[in-house]
């Protein structure tokens, strides 16, 4: 995929709202003795995830904000359909026993029954990025960021693709993306210093 394709993906999943497969793409662990705020049991599924992000993209401190991102980790991995939710979990168990083409059928099917269930195309796009299928995996992480433009998850798997082609440019704005979302987290924004300062070098 080229580098103004990739930048036009970056500018599609621009607008925010104010309020990849975690494993491949991780953020830091959560602590167990980090507190969020307890979810409001009568609010729908959308509901919790935007009070979440609103949560996370609010906290300063990292291991609250890991906490919270953990929370809405657990929200991702709920489907809504027990069907495509033992479909997710036998992907989960093939690709850790290996078993890549088994995992790629349990997703496909997943996909194939629940297309608007964002945490199905970014565990594809985590499984395609794993065996080298950039294209692929970016392809996945688009349908992602349509789903939910907030997937902090995707946007870091997005940034690992760019990194892993030489943009450092458009990789930079994956990071950035990210940061909007989940500002605490430190590995973004060592990322950004990073590329930051890399770029205002080669410009001198």
């Amino acid at each position: 995929m080229s580098a103004m394709r990739f930048f036009a993906l970056l500018l599609a999943a621009a607008p925010l709202a104010t309020g990849f497969l975690a494993p491949a793409f991780p953020a830091e662990s959560a602590e167990k003795d980090v507190i969020v705020e307890q979810p409001d049991t009568n609010a729908s599924p959308k509901q919790r995830l935007d009070n979440l992000y609103a949560q996370l993209k609010r906290e300063r401190d990292p291991e609250k904000a890991n906490g919270i991102a953990q929370e809405i980790r657990t929200e991702w991995n709920d489907s809504g359909s027990a069907t495509v939710n033992l479909l997710m979990q036998w992907a989960d168990k093939a690709i850790e026993d290996k078993r890549s083409a088994a995992a790629l059928d349990f997703l496909d099917q997943a996909i194939a029954l629940k297309p608007t269930y964002a945490e199905s195309w970014n565990r594809r796009a985590t499984l395609n990025y794993a065996s080298g299928n950039y294209r692929k995996s970016m392809s996945d992480i688009e349908h992602v960021l349509d789903l939910d433009p907030r997937h902090f998850g995707a946007l870091s798997g997005m940034a690992a693709i760019l990194n892993d082609t030489g943009n450092d440019q458009l990789t930079l704005k994956a990071w950035e993306r990210f940061l909007e979302v989940f500002p605490a987290n430190r590995t973004a924004q060592e990322q950004v210093n990073t590329l930051s300062e890399k770029l205002a070098g080669s410009r001198t």
